[in-house]
């Protein structure tokens, strides 16, 4: 328990460390760190097959396509100034972080209060590729597909005019 507090307790000073810096290099940086500190946690809770996909998957085969775009918009070299066109982002990113941070907060009181054992066989890779492939293959899709059209929108977003 004392091991797992204190890579919890990593885990959440990289995130305000990911959001918090304003270079998007350092920004990626942090979140590598954080990719591995969660592999960690993982493999103590007994699921080293989603430890190891979370380090192969996320904090190498995502991480190096968001440090490739990166690069490639030359996004890192210098933070963006916000002008009066913007200012009302603010109000609404505040709204967002506290609507955000009551529902992970019910949702993990309710888990906590009302826990539930976990079916048999949980976290083994048996399990894992039924659950994907049947009952949650359509998520999957939809959720291929939006980080697909966020890569898209970026790069639309950032490119010169030509």
């Amino acid at each position: 328990m004392i091991l797992f507090g204190i890579l919890a307790l990593l885990a959440l000073v990289f995130a305000v460390f990911m959001v918090a810096t304003r270079n998007a290099v350092h920004s990626a940086l942090f979140l590598i760190g954080n990719f591995v500190i969660l592999a960690i946690l993982y493999i103590t809770l007994g699921a080293e097959f989603l430890g190891l996909a979370q380090i192969l998957v996320y904090a190498g085969a995502v991480m190096v396509l968001f440090l490739f775009v990166i690069a490639y918009l030359s996004a890192g070299t210098e933070a963006s100034e916000t002008g009066p066109a913007l200012a009302w982002q603010l109000p609404l990113g505040i709204a967002a972080g506290v609507l955000s941070l009551g529902l992970l907060l019910w949702g993990t009181l309710g888990a906590v209060l009302t826990p539930t054992a976990a079916p048999p066989h949980f976290g083994s890779l048996a399990f894992l590729g039924r659950a994907l492939f049947t009952t949650y293959l359509f998520p999957f899709e939809i959720t291929a597909f939006l980080l697909l059209a966020a890569l898209v929108g970026v790069v639309v977003l950032v490119r010169d005019e030509r």
